[in-house]
């Protein structure tokens, strides 16, 4: 009798030592980074890639563990139950339950998941060669339990092949995340947003507007052509004739340079139109991504935007878009106007022109770029309206006071959050 009760003590805790692993490798094997696995699988790590096929397979996993846990806890139960009624008669089963509970609770459940949890990648690592083979083992019975778990939620009219976040979701939910608890700061959670950013943006939300794009004439004449383009501050510059929209060529700084050089000095030798190249049209719903892959594959830094009338609409460079990621570039020839002014009452004078994104990313705001492209761009459209000077509105938690105006243009705006104003 002796005998038979040590060996039943003996067994209750082997079960949960095993219920404990099946809990841990539970938790470690779900919250375990795929990235990281994907990574040590590359380098040549044989359990990295026992863990990268387990997550593959994560309704087969999950439901192995499952089993196995609850199979152990139920028999350590009964085990426990039929020890304390020989030993205390029917008030057995209440002491086994208490018992039991405590025990599976901290043993099988809170120690092994908290450890796991610690450090998932780790335990995920170790535990894979075991988990693999629990997975093989209860494969045909995990089988049978998804095809009926799945029967049943459909009868309730849940889809369970529906996917979840895309990546490009999971990758910005992780940059917020971490911003938010501190270990990301706030300039490389910009950048990184940015990148993730260009599959979601067009051309026609960086470009520069034919209203601030500078060309230049061709018929003004090489002498005065040659003072602009020294006086400007770009490498590259379109050039017209007869009209703003017929666009002929684009003039390279350095290619103007080395012909002036060439004709030692004399610019009215020169023949612009052959030492300029051909413009490059794209269109202005152009994805940011594309543009930036048709950049490197051109091995080209300009391009001239036009809408579905082929009507030119901007430019767009390849800094526009490396902006969009990195934030501002300047240089010593750049021109500063940032057209942001924060006032000493908390407000801010902001330029009708100014980007939403750039805005959004200077002030860290979170203001709607959806229907818009600039601040003044926004305003009209929530107003449903072309302002007046002093008008106010109130949107998204801000008010948005109208300063200067130009005929039917916005050219600044006094911004001031809702909770100062």
């Amino acid at each position: 009798m002796t005998t038979m009760l040590w060996l039943t003590i003996l067994a209750i805790l082997v079960l949960l030592a095993l219920s404990g692993f099946f809990s841990g490798s539970e938790t470690a094997l779900t919250a375990a980074s795929r990235a990281r696995m994907h990574q040590l699988e590359k380098s040549g790590d044989q359990k990295a890639s026992i863990v990268s096929r387990l997550i593959q397979v994560r309704e087969r996993l999950i439901g192995a563990l499952l089993l196995g846990n609850n199979l152990v806890n139920i028999l350590a139960s009964a085990l426990a139950t039929s020890l304390f009624i020989q030993l205390f008669g029917e008030a057995g089963v209440v002491y086994a339950t208490l018992v039991m509970t405590a025990l599976v609770l901290i043993f099988a459940e809170v120690l092994p998941k908290t450890w796991a949890i610690s450090a998932p990648d780790e335990f995920a690592r170790a535990v894979a060669p075991f988990v693999r083979v629990v997975v093989a083992v209860f494969a045909p019975i995990t089988a049978g339990v998804t095809l009926l778990v799945n029967l049943l939620l459909k009868l309730f009219g849940i889809d369970t092949s529906r996917s979840g976040l895309t990546p490009h979701e999971e990758l910005r939910g992780a940059v917020d995340l971490h911003h938010k608890e501190g270990s990301l700061v706030k300039a490389d959670r910009d950048r990184l947003g940015g990148l993730l950013d260009l599959h979601e943006l067009e051309v026609s939300d960086v470009m520069v507007h034919r209203t601030k794009m500078m060309a230049l004439n061709l018929d003004d004449g090489n002498e005065e052509l040659v003072r602009e383009v020294i006086a400007s501050p770009f490498t590259r510059l379109p050039l017209w004739q007869d009209n703003q929209d017929n666009i002929v060529g684009i003039l390279h700084a350095k290619d103007l340079l080395r012909a002036l050089d060439a004709h030692e000095g004399d610019a009215d030798s020169l023949d612009l139109k052959t030492i300029t190249t051909e413009p490059w049209f794209v269109p202005d719903t152009t994805p940011l991504q594309s543009q930036l892959n048709a950049f490197l594959k051109r091995k080209s830094h300009f391009a001239l935007v036009v809408d579905e009338y082929g009507e030119v609409q901007g430019l767009v460079t390849l800094e526009d878009i490396l902006e969009e990621i990195v934030g501002e570039i300047a240089d010593e020839h750049d021109v500063d106007v940032k057209g942001v002014q924060i006032l000493t009452d908390g407000s801010i004078n902001v330029d009708g022109s100014v980007p939403i994104r750039d805005l959004n990313r200077a002030m860290d705001w979170d203001l709607p770029d959806e229907e818009a492209t600039t601040i003044a761009g926004l305003v009209i459209h929530d107003a449903r309206m072309i302002p007046d000077e002093g008008q106010a509105f109130n949107f998204h938690g801000f008010r948005f006071l109208v300063v200067r105006k130009d005929r039917n243009r916005i050219i600044q705006l006094r911004i001031l959050p809702l909770v100062q104003a």
